[in-house]
C-alpha cells in the first residue's frame, strides 16, 4: 500500500494509508500514514463501534490537510477501548467436557497399558489404591468444585487426590509406551499437550493455586505438574 500511494501521489492525487505495523511503515514510507494501536485485522478498531471506527476515518483523512506532508507518520492517541479487560468476563467451562473426556480416554488406553503389563511384567501405578475408572471419576469429582471425600481410610482428600494423579499419569505414560521406544519428551508432550488427562491435571493446579487452603494450593501446585513442564507451558509458577 505504501508503494501504491506513492504512484497516486505521482498522478496527482492525495493519499493517506493506515498502519498496523510502525516499523514497517518506516520503512517503506508512504506519502501519509496514520499508526493505530490495534490487533492485526482490525484497522479502525473494535468491530461494531462505529462512532470510534468514524473517529479512526476521520483522524486518517486529516492528515490530508496537513502542510507538513508527504512522508507523514501521525499516531492514533487512544487505544482499542475493548483491550481492556472485563473484570466480570468469565470464559465458558470446559471441565464438564474434559471429565468426560478423560473418562473415555481411559477405557481407550487400557489395551495399551494391558500390552504394556505383558511386556514388562510390572507397573507402578497403586498409590491411590483405585482403579482407573474411579481415579476419572475422583478427578471429575474434584473439577466439579465440590471437593469429595477420600475414598480411603487413613487418607485426606487431597493426599487421595496426589496419589490418584501420580497413578493416572503413571497408566498413561505406561500405555504410550506399549509399543516402540518414545523419549520422555514425547511422552511428556502427548501427555500434557495432546490428552484429556494433561487437561484435567493442568485444571486440577489451577484450582489449587487460586484456592484459599494453602495445604490444598501446596499439593496441587506443586506436586501435580512437573516444574519444568510448568516452565515450558508458560503456566504459572504460583
Amino acid at each position: 500500500m505504501s508503494a501504491l500511494g506513492h504512484y497516486l501521489e505521482e498522478e496527482g492525487t492525495a493519499s493517506v494509508a493506515i498502519s498496523l505495523i510502525r516499523p514497517q511503515t518506516e520503512n517503506t514510507k508512504p506519502p501519509r500514514a496514520l499508526w493505530v494501536p490495534f490487533e492485526l485485522g482490525r484497522p479502525f478498531g473494535p468491530p461494531d463501534d462505529p462512532a470510534f471506527q468514524r473517529r479512526v476515518v476521520l483522524t486518517a483523512l486529516r492528515l490530508l490537510e496537513r502542510p507538513d506532508g508527504p512522508l507523514l507518520i501521525e499516531d492514533f492517541p487512544d487505544d482499542d477501548p475493548r483491550a481492556q479487560p472485563d473484570p466480570g468476563w468469565r470464559p465458558p467451562s470446559i471441565l464438564a467436557a474434559v471429565s468426560q473426556l478423560l473418562e473415555h480416554e481411559v477405557e481407550a488406553l487400557r489395551p495399551a497399558h494391558e500390552r504394556w503389563l505383558t511386556r514388562q511384567g510390572r507397573t507402578t501405578i497403586g498409590l491411590s489404591g483405585m482403579s482407573m475408572p474411579e481415579i476419572a471419576r475422583y478427578l471429575a469429582a474434584w473439577l466439579s468444585g465440590l471437593p469429595p471425600a477420600s475414598p480411603r481410610d487413613g487418607f485426606s482428600p487431597i493426599l487421595a487426590l496426589r496419589f490418584a494423579v501420580d497413578d493416572l499419569k503413571a497408566y498413561y505414560l505406561e500405555a504410550a509406551a506399549a509399543e516402540g521406544k518414545p523419549s520422555s519428551r514425547q511422552l511428556g508432550d502427548w501427555l500434557w499437550n495432546d490428552t484429556a488427562a494433561g487437561k484435567a491435571i493442568i485444571a486440577l493446579r489451577a484450582l489449587g493455586l487460586a484456592s484459599d487452603d494453602d495445604r490444598l494450593k501446596a499439593v496441587l501446585g506443586n506436586f501435580m505438574v512437573p516444574a519444568a513442564r510448568v516452565a515450558l507451558m508458560g503456566l504459572s509458577p504460583t
